[in-house]
C-alpha cells in the first residue's frame, strides 16, 4: 500500500476536512470540520482504509466488529470483509416493530467486539455505544478510530480502561497539509490554539452599510428604499394586516413618519374601492415619505401573474412600489413585474415550512439572476448583492401558537445581517401603534448600527 501520508492526501481530496468557521453540535465554534462519510463513496480508498485500520490491531482478540452508526458502518463492513471477522450492526435506536432489537446480527454472549468509529471528539457518543453493546452481554475492550480531533475523547475512554487505536490525529493532519501548502502557518496556529483550549477569534465578515448598498444598487426601488432608510434613520416596514379601508388609512397615518414602507395585503380589505382606498393611501405615502409594498406573494405562471398584477379591481401595477412573489414558477414568471421591484420569497418563517434547503438554494439562484428582483424574504442570511427582508420580527421573541416564529431586531441584524425588519402584530395590534412603531424603529436602527 501507499504510505500513510500519501493515503491521507488521497482521502483529503474527497473533501473530508474543511477549514474555516464552523459551529459544532456542542455549540462551540471550531476552525475545522471533519466529515469522513465521502470515504465510503470511493471503493479503493475504503478498502485501503479498512486495511490500515486492521494493521493497527491484534486481530486474534476480536470475535465481532461493530461500526458506530452511521458514518463508521461502511468502514466496519469493509474491515469485516478484509478480515473475515463477523459484523454486527448497531441501530441508532431500536425498531418499534418486529424484534425491536438494538443490535442486529449473529453473536453469542461473552464475545469480544471491536468498535469502529470515524471521528472521536469528546468520546461521549462512544461511551453511550459501549453501554448499549455491553447490555447485550458482549465485551468491548478496543476501539479503532480514523481521526482523533484531540479534544479529550481518547483520554476519557482510556481513563475508563478501553484501548483506543487512532489512524490519524488532527495535529498530524495539519502537519501534512502545512507541508503540502494546503494550510497556511496562520491557519495551523489558529487550530493549535483551538486544540489547547483557547478561544478562537474569527475575522467577522463585515456587512455593507446602507450608504454602500445604495451606491451599488442597480434597481431604482432598491436605491429609493436605502435612501429612505438613511433619511429617516429607519429600517422598519410595518405590516398592515387590517381588513377595512379606515383601519388601513388610520394605521398609515400613525406609523407613516417612522417607517420606510407599509406592507399591505390589499385583497383582505373588505370595503376596497380604488378611489377611496388607494388614492388616499398614496397621498399618505407621499406625505410621510414611505413606499408601498404589496405582499401579494404571486405564485403562478407568468401570464396569470401578469393579469393578477395589472388587471382586476386592485390594479396593483398602478400604485405598488414593490411586491412579493414566490419563485416557484421559475425565472420567466417574474418578467411581468418590470415597473416595480420584486422581493422573492426564498424562505418562510412559519413552523414546518416546506421551503427546504434545496428549495432555498434554487430560489436564490433565480433571485440573484433576475433584474426585477431587489431582495428576498428569508430566515437565513443572503448574499450582499440583494436586500434581505426579515418578517416575523417581534420584541417578544416568541411564537403566536399558530406556527409563526418570531425574531428580535437584535438577532436578525447580528446573525442574519438583515436589511429591513417587517413587523406586524407588534405594531398594528398594539394599543398605541405610533408609539410601537417608534420603539421598533429605534431598536431596528440601533441593531443595524451595531451590526456594521
Amino acid at each position: 500500500m501507499e504510505s500513510k501520508k500519501e493515503f491521507f492526501l488521497e482521502c483529503y481530496k474527497l473533501g473530508i476536512i474543511k477549514f474555516g468557521r464552523f459551529t459544532l453540535k456542542s455549540g462551540i465554534e471550531s476552525p475545522f470540520y471533519v466529515d469522513l462519510r465521502p470515504l465510503a463513496s470511493d471503493p479503493k480508498i475504503l478498502k485501503n482504509l479498512a486495511n490500515y485500520l486492521l494493521e493497527m490491531l491484534p486481530l486474534d482478540n476480536f470475535d465481532l466488529i461493530c461500526g458506530v452508526p452511521y458514518a463508521a458502518l461502511p468502514m466496519a463492513t469493509a474491515m469485516s470483509l478484509e478480515s473475515y471477522i463477523p459484523l454486527i450492526i448497531k441501530r441508532k435506536e431500536a425498531k418499534s416493530y418486529g424484534t425491536k432489537k438494538l443490535i442486529e446480527g449473529i453473536y453469542q454472549k461473552g464475545q469480544n467486539c471491536l468498535l469502529v468509529e470515524d471521528v472521536i471528539t469528546s468520546g461521549k457518543s462512544l461511551i453511550e455505544t459501549i453501554a448499549e453493546v455491553e447490555q447485550e452481554d458482549l465485551k468491548v475492550a478496543d476501539i479503532v478510530v480514523v481521526l482523533d480531533r484531540e479534544q479529550g475523547g481518547k483520554q476519557l475512554l482510556e481513563s475508563k480502561g478501553y484501548k483506543v487505536h487512532t489512524l490519524f490525529n488532527i495535529s498530524e493532519v495539519c502537519t501534512i497539509l502545512q507541508e503540502t501548502g494546503e494550510l497556511s502557518d496562520e491557519e495551523v496556529k489558529r487550530i493549535q490554539g483551538f486544540l489547547q483550549g483557547n478561544h478562537i477569534q474569527f475575522e467577522e465578515k463585515k456587512r455593507l452599510s446602507y450608504q454602500q448598498k445604495s451606491e451599488n444598487a442597480q434597481h431604482s426601488v432598491s436605491k429609493k428604499l436605502l435612501e429612505t432608510a438613511l433619511a429617516k434613520e429607519s429600517n422598519l416596514i410595518a405590516s398592515a394586516d387590517v381588513i377595512t379601508t379606515q383601519e388601513l388609512l388610520e394605521l398609515a397615518e400613525k406609523v407613516g413618519p417612522h417607517v420606510i414602507a407599509l406592507k399591505t395585503h390589499i385583497d383582505i380589505i373588505s370595503d376596497f374601492d380604488y378611489q377611496n382606498t388607494i388614492v388616499p393611501l398614496k397621498e399618505l405615502a407621499a406625505k410621510h415619505n414611505f413606499l408601498l409594498m404589496e405582499d401579494r406573494k404571486f405564485a403562478d405562471i407568468g401570464n396569470t401573474q401578469e393579469l393578477q398584477f395589472t388587471s382586476g379591481v386592485f390594479k396593483i401595477t398602478d400604485w405598488a412600489d414593490f411586491v412579493t412573489s414566490q419563485v416557484i414558477g421559475g425565472f420567466e414568471s417574474l418578467d411581468c413585474f418590470n415597473n416595480v421591484g420584486v422581493v422573492a420569497i426564498i424562505g418562510m418563517s412559519s413552523k414546518g415550512t416546506l421551503t427546504t434547503n434545496s428549495y432555498r438554494e434554487e430560489a436564490l439562484k433565480v433571485a440573484l439572476s433576475h433584474p426585477n428582483v431587489i431582495g428576498g424574504v428569508s430566515q437565513n442570511a443572503l448574499p450582499e448583492e440583494i436586500l434581505l427582508f426579515t418578517p416575523g420580527v417581534n420584541l417578544a421573541d416568541s411564537g403566536d401558537g399558530k406556527g409563526q416564529q418570531y425574531n428580535t431586531p437584535d438577532h436578525v441584524f447580528k446573525t442574519l445581517h438583515t436589511d429591513f425588519i417587517i413587523v406586524g402584530r407588534g405594531i398594528y395590534k398594539s394599543e398605541n401603534p405610533a408609539e410601537a412603531a417608534v420603539t421598533y424603529k429605534n431598536e431596528g436602527w440601533k441593531a443595524y448600527l451595531a451590526s456594521l
